[in-house]
């Protein structure tokens, strides 16, 4: 693996792919820096070998040009301090004011530039907008691994600009070391635990996993599907009518392959979609109708944390239940902390996904766990595996 490591960047300028993708409120500061801070120690390893760093990254999804609400120039300020250094801007991230700050840079500066989507060129992948990011610096790096599945212009397509000067910053040969662990690495038991609203996004992970986990565990609004596959009854509980025969075949392929599904066995249920709602706990086979379960119930709970104690690889990908409503997180927060427990044990846990990641920093346990993926759409098809343009594009 190529990586930042490998190279010493005294006197050169890298130009790097950052994920600073970051959630703004409508007073435009940040909710959440994680992605921000992931990035600080790649970004000072170039600093301290005295070299110079030009970052570009997308934020949201700037239909027609520009606009002020995703502007990178919002980060500025909250980079500076995570640095502790006075950070640049650049008001575009191609032309001749880009060009002109990005070479007058001097051994320890920061440029950030705007926003990558501005330009449509970005994500049609094109070839001369990739050159003209190119021409900002000598050594490319790539540390944004929620974007490695993307064919774009900043993520591969100036790769080939850079044929002998291209590395993995350290998110990256951390997210791959990690997931690999999971994939490849595995020490038994092996508990996979799948949650998340639909079972359509997950199919290629799930059967992919029926090649290594020992017991899969299935939450989250996904359950329901499975539970109607069965015959039970769901009431007005989320359900995806088009894949009970597909949910059917994975509940077969596990009992082929020996591998536990865990499907809930009760559930907390509402008559409103609403915190506010009345609730009780029910068999999940039984729900009323005109009701929905909006969380696993206890059993389910006290049985699936039974198994991820005694586990040695974890992996987690989707909530329980719709955990943003406090009368509807018990079920996330108990396996979030299952989860954190038995990694103190010394299983090694992987958690990805973007409701998963924020569950597992809602409850406050992120730094209890062995791994916490900053990619979403990546991290699944990198564990369907497919092999990622981001990734490819550096190892060419």
């Amino acid at each position: 693996m190529k990586t930042i490591d490998n190279i010493s960047f005294k006197g050169k300028r890298a130009l790097i792919r950052v994920d600073f993708n970051v959630p703004l409120n409508d007073q435009l500061k940040i909710i959440d820096d994680s992605r921000m801070r992931a990035a600080i120690p790649t970004i000072k390893k170039i600093l301290d070998d005295g070299g110079a760093v030009v970052l570009m990254s997308h934020l949201g999804r700037p239909k027609e040009g520009p606009e002020d609400r995703f502007s990178l120039r919002h980060l500025q300020q909250h980079l500076g301090k995570l640095l502790n250094t006075e950070i640049q801007f650049a008001d575009d991230c191609i032309g001749e004011s880009a060009k002109k700050m990005a070479a007058s840079l001097k051994p320890g500066d920061v440029l950030l530039l705007e926003n990558l989507r501005f330009y449509k060129e970005e994500t049609r992948g094109d070839e001369e907008f990739a050159k003209q990011l190119s021409e900002l610096a000598d050594v490319y790096v790539n540390d944004a691994f929620g974007t490695a599945h993307r064919a774009h212009a900043s993520t591969t397509i100036v790769a080939k600009f850079f044929p002998k000067q291209k590395v993995f910053g350290y998110i990256m040969v951390n997210e791959l070391k990690s997931i690999d662990k999971v994939l490849h690495d595995t020490q038994k038991p092996y508990v996979a635990i799948i949650g998340g609203a639909k079972v359509s996004t997950k199919i290629d992970v799930i059967e992919n996993l029926l090649d290594k986990a020992d017991e899969l565990i299935i939450g989250g609004g996904m359950m329901f599907t499975f539970i109607k596959a069965r015959g039970g009854k769901i009431g007005n509980s989320m359900c995806e009518d088009d894949f009970l025969e597909t949910a059917r075949q994975i509940i077969s392929s596990a009992r082929e392959k020996g591998v536990r599904i865990n499907i809930p066995t009760d559930a907390v249920i509402a008559d409103s979609f609403s915190n506010d709602a009345n609730t009780k706990e029910v068999n999940a086979e039984n729900i009323p109708d005109e009701w929905l379960g909006l969380d696993i119930g206890k059993e389910s709970i006290g049985k699936f944390s039974s198994i991820i104690e005694k586990a040695k690889t974890i992996l987690w990908n989707g909530p329980m239940g719709v955990f943003e409503m406090d009368n509807f997180a018990h079920g996330t927060k108990t396996i979030a902390q299952a989860i954190a427990d038995a990694t103190k044990k010394g299983a090694f846990s992987l958690v990805g996904g973007g409701d998963s990641v924020a569950a597992i920093n809602q409850f406050g346990l992120e730094d209890k766990v062995s791994y916490v993926s900053t990619g979403g759409g990546a991290l699944l098809e990198y564990m369907e595996g497919k092999v990622l343009p981001g990734i490819q594009a550096i190892n060419e």
